[in-house]
């Protein structure tokens, strides 16, 4: 299975999707015009992977800002996960990010898969 890296712009995120290496991450800050384009080769990722997962899966979601759009599609993304035997989300925020660390919490109340919070 090939490797997605998509490198992350001033309004996209860094995307490591590598199943040979068991990385799989989400960083930076998403505010992509088309966010619905921007994370459609990410979920189209997940859903092969889907068929033929590692034993773990530990999805680093490393997101200084998010918006609206994509905010949907994290969850999209999410829910994907949620479908994989063995996954975790860790999501990371910044010590004094409150916002993200509630947004993590919110996301972790709509799945039902395993959330860690680890501050940066």
């Amino acid at each position: 299975m090939d490797t997605l890296n998509i490198n992350g712009t001033e309004d996209t995120p860094s995307v490591t999707l590598d199943k040979s290496k068991g990385v799989f991450e989400i960083s930076g800050r998403s505010l992509p015009e088309d966010a619905a384009g921007f994370f459609k080769p990410v979920l189209s990722w997940i859903e092969a992977y889907k068929e033929q997962s590692n034993p773990a899966t530990n999805l680093q979601v490393k997101l200084e800002y998010f918006n609206t759009a994509s905010s949907k599609l994290i969850l999209d993304i999410l829910t994907k996960f949620e479908k994989i035997q063995g996954a975790k989300i860790i999501w990371y925020h910044f010590s004094d990010d409150e916002d993200m660390k509630e947004a993590g919490q919110e996301f972790s109340e709509l799945v039902e898969i395993p959330f860690e919070f680890k501050s940066m």
